[in-house]
């Protein structure tokens, strides 16, 4: 069995949009999941050409080296959080990562910063603050239940996080006639 990494699976139309690839290709698979796909068989390295080439026009793309396919496993980890809506005010993203992926901290840090350009911690604050973005557009929580989901202490400090990232307070965020939101995987 191999396993083949893949970039930029951040939801289910991902996996299912990944499934199709794999078919239209008559690659069998095993398993998929977020960033990562069980094929029953090697694949020839004509396929994998074949295979990456449609990835990258379906807006994926395959994960050679270790430090990337850790980088994904990473931010699937956070986004599949936040999307939970289940974050204590207690929460440690550090202690919540070595659980998961048991792994030193430092290490984890470190492979993401110097690969992404950004710490652990902007990008589970710039996460959190699309989440909100969504959340508010949706208009079906308050921004005191939506502090409360996503582990704020209070919704100063939700608001504070918020203006510094968007330039904008969630509520001048709700009145724009233009919301702007990123892909989660383009964050």
């Amino acid at each position: 069995m191999t396993k083949v990494f893949i970039k930029n699976m951040v939801c289910g139309r991902c996996i299912s949009a990944v499934q199709n690839i794999f078919n239209d290709l008559d690659i069998k698979t095993k398993s998929i999941n977020l960033g990562e796909v069980e094929v029953e068989s090697e694949i020839s390295e004509d396929d994998l050409l074949v295979l990456e080439k449609s990835l990258l026009e379906t807006g994926f793309e395959r994960i050679k080296d270790s430090a990337h396919q850790l980088i994904e496993k990473i931010k699937k980890l956070i986004i599949v959080k936040i999307s939970e809506l289940d974050i204590d005010e207690n929460f440690l993203l550090s202690e919540f990562l070595i659980s998961k992926l048991h792994k030193d901290y430092s290490t984890l840090s470190k492979t993401f910063s110097q690969n992404e350009n950004i710490t652990l911690e902007q990008f589970f604050i710039l996460q959190k603050i699309e989440k909100v973005k969504e959340l508010l557009l949706y208009n079906e929580f308050t921004l005191t239940e939506i502090a409360g989901k996503l582990g704020y202490k209070s919704v100063q400090h939700l608001s504070s996080q918020f203006r510094n990232s968007t330039g904008f307070t969630p509520t001048e965020f709700k009145k724009l006639k233009v919301h702007t939101r990123k892909p989660l995987d383009k964050v």
